[in-house]
């Protein structure tokens, strides 16, 4: 690794991560460019896809463990493919506003380590990865996939034109609850629509958090966040969003007539996001990146209790 590596590094990018270390020069801005260095957001957008999955095999008994370990592993490869593609799209579009904040100046775009037309053609190479792993599902699925184009097209643009971007965002990254669901059962239920739901509303709570590190760039350029819309109540708001969490993803346990191991199983869930907004400082943004990033283990244990409502 050289020196230049770390020097082109963008500020909210993890020292020593394994792009600096391990791969080629030619290849670090654009695996930057699809935050392959900050793996966290692949887990965020596999693990909505994994409850989906888990859900659809606690309540679809002729669900075979083979074909769910496939489609998981199929979600996971394409959750690394279309997070990077929402990124390169979503730096595409804010390449202006990237460069007048300071965590974002030195990401490749705004920095000049890679041409706008470059980025539009690996885009274009990333999109077609994931177009081929979508064709592996049923039609229902498929469809279900071209639906989310709108999302994640419109997705950049919310910044500017609401207060709630990280609702959008949650929308869109956790259409893989319905997409993981629905390539195992062919349909949706209600039961599914309920984890929608909940792991949307915990989207707009981890995002809150994320979005407070940048609230005073946000506010000088005129760019708006759930962060900047709460103020002072933005952990009374992350509380409440994560409880909605947690109600949404029991509502779905009734609704899928789950046992009462299954509710039991949700104390963890509750008790680590309870702790993230205990430990929610607004004006912290180390602390801010740190809760964010816990949100992974946030995530497993959710999707714990469908794969023990599967066990059994």
């Amino acid at each position: 690794m050289t020196a230049t590596h770390h020097s082109n590094a963008p500020a909210d990018a993890a020292k020593d991560n394994w792009v600096d270390r391990f791969a080629p020069a030619a290849l670090i801005p654009y695996l930057r460019l699809m935050r392959a260095d900050r793996p966290v957001g692949v887990w965020l957008l596999a693990i909505p896809c994994w409850f989906g999955i888990g859900l659809a095999a606690a309540q679809t008994v002729q669900a075979q463990p083979l074909t769910l370990l496939y489609y998981g592993l199929l979600c996971g490869v394409g959750a690394f493919v279309m997070r990077g593609a929402g990124c390169a799209y979503n730096d595409i579009v804010d390449k202006d506003i990237d460069a007048k904040v300071a965590r974002t100046a030195m990401r490749p775009l705004p920095s000049g380590q890679i041409k706008t037309r470059q980025a539009w053609l690996f885009l274009a190479g990333l999109c077609l990865t994931g177009l081929i792993i979508l064709l592996q599902f049923n039609a229902f699925a498929i469809a279900l996939g071209f639906s989310s184009l709108a999302l994640v097209a419109a997705y950049p643009f919310m910044k500017r034109i609401t207060w709630w971007p990280q609702a959008w965002l949650g929308l869109t990254f956790n259409w893989g609850v319905l997409l993981g669901f629905a390539a195992v059962v062919g349909a949706l239920t209600p039961a599914a629509l309920l984890v929608y739901g909940g792991a949307l509303f915990w989207t707009i709570g981890y995002d809150t958090i994320y979005a407070c590190q940048d609230k005073e760039d946000d506010a000088l350029i005129g760019v708006k966040s759930s962060a900047r819309a709460l103020g002072d109540g933005a952990r009374r708001g992350v509380g409440l969003f994560y409880a909605a969490t947690i109600a949404s993803f029991a509502g779905a346990g009734v609704a899928g007539g789950f046992n009462g191991l299954y509710f039991l199983a949700l104390i963890a869930p509750a008790a680590h996001l309870a702790w993230q907004v205990r430990r929610f400082n607004a004006e912290d943004g180390a602390l801010c990146l740190k809760l964010f990033k816990s949100n992974r283990d946030a995530g497993f244990l959710l999707l714990a209790p469908f794969l023990l409502e599967a066990m059994i």
